[in-house]
């Protein structure tokens, strides 16, 4: 049986299509549920917090082989400069454990979501499912929708090869 939770049940709601991928419950990188879905790994993004000196924080969704670019961002934001929190102060402005941060368990929490661009040109991606062990494949438009994010060039590729 799928996993059901907060996420799956709210686009069941909204009658959006979506397929689940059940994974081991530990944290993963994007590159490594790549890996295991057997997809391309620029089409796994994942879900980057970061902060601003005031305002609400933002949800970076980038390609997972990519990592957040801080100035790129800013930029994007118009904003001076943003902050990029450990993963424990992630986990505590989210409530989720890192590896299961999901612009889709956040909305209506606060969470300005931006889409890096990249992802325009692609029909559906995959993001986490809001807890570890599960990812979700939904249409970027849907996404997008879902989440009343923007697309903007805000990530580079992470030439050290993690996640």
């Amino acid at each position: 049986m799928a996993i059901v939770n907060n996420t799956t049940r709210l686009l069941d709601s909204r009658k959006i299509s979506y397929t689940v991928f059940e994974l081991p419950a530990e944290k993963l990188g994007a590159r490594e549920t790549a890996r295991r879905l057997g997809v391309d790994p620029n089409l796994v993004y994942k879900t980057i917090v970061v902060t601003r000196p005031k305002g609400k924080p933002i949800l970076a969704v980038i390609p997972g082989p990519n990592r957040v670019d801080l100035k790129l961002l800013a930029s994007a934001l118009n904003e001076k400069k943003v902050n990029l929190p450990s993963e424990r102060e992630a986990e505590e402005l989210t409530g989720l454990l890192a590896g299961g941060i999901s612009p889709l368990a956040l909305l209506n929490k606060g969470f300005q979501v931006i889409i890096d661009s990249a992802a325009k040109n692609k029909p559906e991606v995959h993001v986490s499912g809001g807890q570890r062990g599960l990812n979700i494949r939904l249409s970027v438009k849907s996404l997008l929708d879902l989440t009343h994010a923007r697309f903007a060039e805000v990530s580079i590729p992470d030439l050290e090869e993690s996640d």
